[in-house]
């Protein structure tokens, strides 16, 4: 199990690169799992078609966005307690 969403779909995204790789050998999705996912990775085949059936590269670019929103809203919020903490101040002591 990955420790958070993140994990799970770089995990994911590793899967599908090693599936894709190996279908342009020709094996099948049932050998590349019996092979090279399932000792590996520790899923089981149903879990293993659901994530060769989600588009993880997609949800980690808008989790990523998501991240980076919130992390410049926090920037943000904080600029503007430092000015507002600032403006206080120099209510009390002039320069």
């Amino acid at each position: 199990m990955a420790y958070n969403k993140r994990n799970l779909l770089l995990k994911i995204i590793a899967i599908q690169e090693i599936v894709i790789k190996e279908q342009k050998r020709g094996a099948t999705q049932r050998w590349i799992f019996k092979n090279l996912i399932e000792d590996v990775f520790f899923v089981s085949e149903p879990a293993f078609n659901k994530y060769l059936a989600r588009n993880a590269k997609h949800e980690l670019a808008v989790l990523d966005k998501e991240e980076a929103e919130k992390t410049a809203g926090k920037a943000a919020k904080a600029a503007r307690r430092e000015a507002e903490a600032r403006a206080q101040l120099e209510l009390f002591f002039p320069e």
